[in-house]
């Protein structure tokens, strides 16, 4: 992940950052062709990845007993997390250049915005709302230390912190691997 901006410090405005991010690599991949649309979307599924693995395991299980309703909240976003790395994961084995793949592409920017914007209305604010402002900075902290140990590849089933700690550190592994094998092989741009 790139530095993070000094105002990035808050983990609310770190994981809508993020989503403005993610907006903008979805608008690139979208206008750009060939090699330049195979690196875009690396870049975007590796994003989205990290991103959620992070507040899988920082953000949702403190939401979860953060405020009243908490719970279910947390519930509706996992399953949302879920749809969209199934949707991720069937899109990383399309060739950018197929004709299937922008049409692909569309429902899973929708599953995603969908997803960003319930956090945004149904989980930020009330994690803002009732947490003081030192855990924000923590919490933010450990969304960045999560993210540069996690997974660059959706695994679809994987979305709770446990199955996170447990799986994750080999998934990441075996992705990173492929990563480096890919771009050494020039098939990321």
């Amino acid at each position: 992940m790139p530095d993070t901006p000094a105002s990035d410090g808050d983990v609310v405005t770190l994981l809508m950052r993020q989503h403005g991010d993610i907006r903008t690599l979805f608008d690139e991949v979208e206008r750009a062709s060939g090699d330049e649309r195979r690196a875009a979307f690396r870049r975007l599924v590796r994003l989205l990845a990290v991103h959620e693995t992070a507040e899988e395991e920082v953000l949702h299980p403190y939401a979860r007993t953060a405020f009243a309703g908490g719970r279910d909240v947390v519930r509706d976003r996992l399953a949302e997390e879920k749809e969209a790395k199934e949707l991720l994961s069937r899109l990383d084995d399309v060739d950018p250049d197929d004709p299937k793949f922008l049409p692909a592409l569309a429902a899973l920017r929708t599953e995603v915005t969908r997803h960003a914007r319930a956090e945004e209305r149904y989980e930020f604010p009330h994690v803002r709302r009732h947490t003081a402002p030192g855990r924000l900075t923590g919490m933010a902290a450990g969304v960045r230390a999560a993210e540069a140990m996690a997974p660059t590849r959706p695994h679809p089933g994987v979305e709770s912190a446990a199955e996170n700690m447990a799986l994750g550190p080999l998934a990441a592994l075996v992705d990173r691997t492929r990563d480096t094998v890919r771009k050494a092989m020039g098939k990321d741009g």
